[in-house]
């Protein structure tokens, strides 16, 4: 979820690169996001990066809409993606952090998903 059209694109091409996912789907806002989730019959992720700093609904706010949804539909884990990693986020991500499984700097590369894969796995 980015509301950046490039930034989806280069992660998307990065996620399909490394091979560990048969179906990647990009949303330019949360809104998007908890729409597709919410109207979605398959297909529901087990990963979802989200960008903090979004105009309309940003990272937080999408965060707190999705805690409200049905189990089914909110038991990805989320990995928070900025361009701007800082204490205000890396705060703001520990008192989410019921929710959110990594805090990454942009942009994702092969070994970093990789990285993060090995992490989450254990």
């Amino acid at each position: 979820i980015d509301d950046n059209k490039i930034d989806n694109f280069f992660h998307e091409r990065v996620i399909k690169k490394a091979g560990v996912a048969e179906n990647v789907i990009s949303a330019e806002s949360g809104q998007a996001a908890l729409d597709y989730l919410t109207n979605v019959n398959s297909l529901l992720p087990d990963l979802i990066f989200l960008d903090i700093n979004m105009p309309g609904m940003n990272g937080w706010e999408f965060i707190q809409h999705y805690k409200q949804l049905e189990s089914k539909f909110n038991s990805a884990k989320i990995i928070i993606f900025t361009s701007n990693p800082g204490e205000s986020d890396s705060r703001a991500c520990e008192s989410s952090k019921d929710m959110i499984s990594a805090f990454l700097p942009k942009p994702l590369t092969v070994d970093g998903l990789n990285t993060l894969l090995e992490k989450l796995s254990k």
